[in-house]
């Protein structure tokens, strides 16, 4: 799990200072692809708090998301429709309720804790 932390960190540090331009025509797939990496791993960490975590579902999970979500924006486009906003539509829910439950689990261990030292 940190190794994974570890490497979203270096990666956005590296992009930060490398001049890499994406072609128009990729924008919609990079933006699904960032929001689907987000989601996974905002996933992954309530699967770390709740004490469920596995490295072969987070792997599988974000390939199939991945997959799924460019298929999903090439037949969009294809058909001149925007169903890219549709998945990132979808990963923003999925992100924001991931955050919820991270919140509530992190402060609900956090109170329970303080309760248990103050008794």
């Amino acid at each position: 799990m940190y190794l994974i932390i570890v490497g979203l960190a270096l990666g956005l540090f590296i992009g930060t200072f490398l001049q890499i331009d994406i072609p128009p025509e990729y924008t919609r797939y990079t933006a699904v692809a960032i929001v689907g990496i987000l989601d996974s791993l905002f996933g992954a960490i309530r699967a770390s708090i709740e004490k469920k975590y596995d490295t072969s579902i987070f792997v599988s999970g974000l390939a199939l998301n991945m997959i799924i979500a460019v298929i999903i924006t090439f037949v969009g486009d294809k058909l001149n429709l925007d169903l890219y906003l549709a998945i990132l539509v979808a990963f923003m829910i999925r992100i924001f309720a991931n955050i919820g439950i991270i919140k509530t689990t992190t402060i609900g261990k956090y109170f329970k804790q303080h309760v248990d030292n103050n008794a």
